[in-house]
Order: C-alpha cells, then structure tokens, then sequence
C-alpha cells in the first residue's frame, strides 16, 4: 500500500507539472523520484532513527577527530594528516546521501532533479574512490615506517604528502567525470522513478530506453581500475608489513606495529567488505536477494564506516586521545 501511494504522489506530480512520459520524450526535465527502500515503505520513520543516529555520531566524531588533529602540532605527522583525510572524505561521503535519504523517510521527499540526481552520484562515487585512494595512502604511509623506518622523514615529506592529495584528487576526477557525459547521452523516455535512497551510476543508466552497455563496461573498468588496483596494493602492503613486523626483535616494537596497523586493518575492512558485498550482491544475486537488502546494505556502507572509524582510532591511538584530552582541557579553561 505505501509503494502504491509513492506512485500515486509522482503520477499527481508529474499531472501538477504538465509532464506526460511517451516513448518519443525526453523525460529529463521531470526530473527523477527515489523510492527510499522498496518493500519497507511502512518502516521508513523507524528506519530514520538508526541511520539519523549513526549519520549525527559519523559527523560529530569525525568532526572531532578533525579538530583534534588540527589543534595539535604533535599530530602534525604523515599518519595522522593521511587519517583527517580520511575523516574529511567520511563526513562528505555520508552528507551526499544522507539527508536526501532522511527526507525521504521523513517528509516523502521522492522528488529530485535529473542533474541533482548527476551531481549527487557524481559526488558519491568520487568520494568512494578518494576514500579508497587514501587508504592505500595510509597503507603506504605504515608500509614505510615499518619497513623503511630511518628514510621515513626523507620519503614522506610535506611535498610528497601534497602530491598524494593531488593524486588522489585528480584520479577520482578523471574516473568519475565522463560517467556524466555517459548518462548525458543517454535517451529517457519513462518516468525516472529509481528503487533506491540515493542516486548511482547503474541504478541512473538503467532508467533510459537506449542501449547502456558502454555504461555497465565503462562501471565496471572504473570500479576495477580503482578500488580493485587499490585493494591489490593495499594487500601487497600489509604482506610485507607483516613480514618485517614479524622479524622484529622486540617484543614491544613488535605489540606497537601490531597495534597500529591492527587500527589500519580494521577501518580496510569496515570499508571495503560491506561495499564489495552490496556491489557484488547487486550485479550478481540477481533476484535471490531482496531488492531492500541491497538498498539498505547500501546506505549502511556510507554510515557505518564513518561512524566507527574515529572509535578505532580513537581507541587504539593514544596519541590521539591525549591530543582529545588536551583539546577538551584548554576549551574547559577558556569557556571559564
């Protein structure tokens, strides 16, 4: 019943606006309507409150983590530069779906334009693979500590870490752009209604009347020359980190290498696997998953990690909770 009142609204919408979908039409300046979760329609308000929750926890602990690491010149290091990039990206990535998700649980804001709907699924995926660049950056970064520690001064200086923003910048730039113009060329002739919370690439493509395999190759080249070169190196990485941490003769150097890149390890996975799961299980599981599956599994991977991350780190850095005391015991002083 609340999918048919959804379509009842975008059908009264589309009357409002004098807009009629016909095969020979472009339906473009009607803009696109996003379903929220298909199936789960009558949860919408409950769903809201878990991903309001973790969506305000994400901001305000990355937030945090941010302000700490900027206030403190001993955390003006390499590691912890590479970690409030990391933190940036994780605010911006679960912003660009966020509040358009809530919305829609809250107020039945289905409604959004074609090139709002571009932007926003440009946004997300550009996110998505600078996110994943400064994890390999990250992985590079205790790659050199530990295994070359006397040249990591030499190696990873404030130019070379410039450089690797840039890098990471203009990759994700050069991968995502043309999948505008890829959808742009594209003809429209349905009304755009999209089964999901947020706009993406595949789930935009596949609402045209025009053949779209230059956009499924081009979707899958870029995920694979990206996050999955990413995963390759970051995976070389951690073998041969693991390989000198396991030949150090201290027992204490060996726990604190251990330590750190436990924290690496873990905000890898949290990343990588419940994104890999909802990319996999939405090309292949085909129709043995339920559709709602797919879509909440998809808007868990843009909050969850976000929201964790800055505990890990936070938990397991003491570098960085010292530099949160302090941070929190000089506002205490001056609010007084």
């Amino acid at each position: 019943m609340a999918q048919v009142r959804s379509l009842q609204k975008i059908m009264a919408f589309l009357s409002a606006n004098n807009t009629v979908a016909v095969n020979n039409s472009d339906t473009r300046l009607a803009g696109c309507f996003l379903l929220g979760i298909p199936g789960l329609e009558h949860l919408h308000i409950w769903l809201s409150i878990p991903f309001c929750t973790m969506y305000v926890a994400a901001l305000a602990g990355n937030g945090i983590l941010i302000c700490v690491i900027l206030s403190q010149p001993s955390l003006h290091e390499p590691m912890y530069i590479f970690l409030s990039m990391l933190a940036s990206t994780d605010v911006l990535l679960s912003t660009s779906t966020m509040p358009k998700a809530l919305a829609n649980f809250w107020l039945s804001s289905t409604h959004i334009s074609f090139d709002g709907c571009l932007t926003q699924m440009f946004f997300i995926h550009f996110l998505f693979v600078a996110e994943s660049a400064v994890l390999l950056a990250m992985a590079f970064d205790r790659y050199v500590a530990i295994c070359s520690p006397l040249r990591y001064a030499t190696i990873l200086t404030s130019t070379a870490i410039g450089k690797i923003v840039a890098a990471t910048l203009a990759r994700s730039f050069i991968i995502m752009f043309p999948s505008i113009f890829l959808l742009k060329r594209l003809h429209y002739c349905r009304v755009n209604i999209i089964a999901h919370t947020f706009c993406e690439h595949m789930g935009i493509a596949r609402l045209s009347c025009s053949d779209i395999s230059i956009n499924v190759w081009y979707g899958l080249a870029a995920a694979l020359l990206s996050t999955g070169l990413d995963i390759i190196l970051i995976a070389v990485s951690y073998i041969h980190i693991l390989q000198a941490v396991f030949h150090l003769s201290s027992q204490d150097a060996r726990s604190k290498a251990l330590s750190t890149c436990g924290s690496h390890i873990c905000v890898i996975l949290l990343f990588y696997i419940p994104a890999l799961f909802s990319v996999f299980a939405y090309r292949f599981g085909g129709r043995r998953i339920p559709r709602y599956v797919h879509i909440l599994l998809a808007n868990l991977y843009v909050v969850i990690p976000p929201m964790l991350n800055p505990v890990i780190y936070g938990v397991r850095t003491k570098q960085i909770l010292e530099g949160a005391k302090q941070m929190f015991s000089k506002l205490v002083k001056e609010s007084k």
